[in-house]
């Protein structure tokens, strides 16, 4: 298991190149280009419970809020996490940690490999994937995205 840790961890940095702003930040880029996008990083637990994100056990589902009201964005913190975006395609993706995003732009179906339901949502809406999860991205319409890993 730690061997296919270890793997999957070195594919995924080989995709990636650092760069430093006023907060942490990675430039993910694939082979071909197809992905950009910036990172913003929680610095402690308190920030993280102060956005009222609590990491997800394994086996949970992929959790969609459509079209969440403003007041919940703003609680949440959106527009200050990083922004993240992709054309039309279809990849695999792991998930190391979890994370929430909310879409500016796009539709997509995310489809686990271990069984879990698939979930498909679009612009407007909030979605948390739990930590530990392997699944396909379908893009069907270009994705833009504010996101955070926790």
């Amino acid at each position: 298991y730690n061997k296919l840790v270890l793997a999957r961890k070195r594919q995924q940095n080989k995709r990636m190149r650092c760069t430093t702003s006023s907060i942490a930040a990675f430039l993910l880029v694939s082979p071909v280009g197809a992905f950009t996008g910036t990172t913003a990083f929680l610095s402690s637990a308190q920030n993280k419970q102060n956005l009222g994100l609590l990491r997800m056990s394994n086996g949970e589902e992929i959790e969609v809020i459509s079209q969440p009201d403003q007041e919940f964005l703003d609680k949440k913190g959106v527009f200050s996490w990083g922004t993240w975006g992709c054309g039309v395609s279809k990849f695999p993706w792991t998930y190391g940690e979890a994370e929430s995003c909310y879409l500016l732009a796009g539709k997509v179906t995310v489809t686990p490999s271990d069984g879990r339901k698939p979930a498909s949502f679009g612009k407007g809406d909030f979605v948390t994937f739990p930590a530990g999860m392997s699944c396909t991205w379908d893009v069907t319409e270009a994705v833009e995205k504010h996101y955070v890993f926790f």
